[in-house]
């Protein structure tokens, strides 16, 4: 662990006498980062919350991350430093919605994205992530019609992987952060860094992975430089996961494929947020806690199961 200031400190201090443990998703600020327990992923994250022996869990990312935690550990507390940090993209598709969709496709399967909240999960047959989306579809039959939620882009890579174009039904949701990069302003980059390895999450336009050299999840980018002779990479992702690569690699530049690519909801959470979460505010933890009706998380944790079997 890295050396920690005042603050940091404190957090360490206060999560030892409550017995929890923080987590911090890859694209949080860096000094959120350097407090916590474990860094990762959203799923790896809800892995580690259901292994971890802590009662408490502080889950430092956006809702729906939070509440796939508590789906995988219902005997847990799970708090937010801050609530209101959602994920626009999960909140583009609704029940309604996808219950509408589904009774025009009665035989198509659904596959949602983990990236969706956990009522949309309960509508769900199976959950993927960005790394595992590829394989979850190609257990399915070649003819097997696959409704997918919420990212078209990540549909659209998927849909192309597996040859799938005809059978895959896309609902229109995007990431704002990964939908906004653009192919021109990437080549400007790579005019000005040649040799430079463009790594892009598969959330971002086609036209972007068209001329990425590897497409990969969040995961994915902090393994590839390891096995890559390249020096400097260009990052098509949230700029939280540079600082990550960055302690990784010292010895290696990322360059943010966009410098606007940050996250709002991401860096709501902060360290004087996570202090008073379990210091001065302990006592109104509900205004913290995130927790899912048993009726939904156990169709949800169904949908989740699928996708870790």
């Amino acid at each position: 662990m890295p050396h920690l200031n005042a603050l940091q400190q404190e957090l360490r201090q206060l999560a030892a006498e409550r017995d929890v443990v923080i987590l911090a998703h890859n694209y949080q600020r860096p000094d959120v980062q350097d407090a916590a327990d474990f860094t990762g992923d959203s799923l790896e994250l809800s892995r580690i919350a259901a292994a971890d022996p802590h009662q408490v869990i502080l889950f430092c990312g956006v809702h729906f991350m939070a509440e796939t935690a508590y789906i995988l550990a219902p005997q847990k507390t799970v708090l937010m430093p801050d609530k209101r940090a959602g994920c626009p993209m999960a909140d583009m598709v609704t029940v309604h919605g996808l219950r509408a969709l589904k009774a025009q496709h009665p035989d198509a399967v659904v596959v949602a994205y983990v990236n969706t909240s956990a009522d949309i999960k309960a509508e769900t047959d199976v959950c993927c992530t960005s790394a595992n989306a590829v394989q979850i579809v190609e257990r399915f039959p070649k003819d097997q019609k696959i409704i997918f939620v919420p990212d078209r882009n990540l549909g659209d890579y998927v849909a192309r992987q597996t040859g799938r174009e005809e059978t895959m039904i896309l609902w229109q949701g995007w990431c704002h952060v990964h939908d906004d990069f653009r192919a021109a302003e990437i080549e400007e980059l790579r005019a000005a860094e040649p040799g430079a390895v463009l790594m892009a999450h598969p959330e971002s336009r086609r036209e972007v992975l068209d001329i990425a050299d590897i497409v990969t999840s969040t995961s994915g980018m902090l393994r590839y430089p390891a096995g890559n002779a390249a020096t400097t990479f260009i990052v098509a992702t949230e700029t939280g996961l540079l600082y990550r690569l960055g302690t990784l690699y010292p010895d290696k530049k990322f360059i943010p494929a966009s410098r606007r690519a940050v996250c709002p909801n991401m860096k709501l959470t902060t360290l004087e947020k996570c202090i008073a979460t379990l210091g001065d505010e302990w006592d109104d933890v509900l205004d913290h806690e995130v927790s899912v009706g048993e009726h939904v998380r156990v169709k949800a944790l169904q949908a989740v199961e699928r996708m870790i079997e």
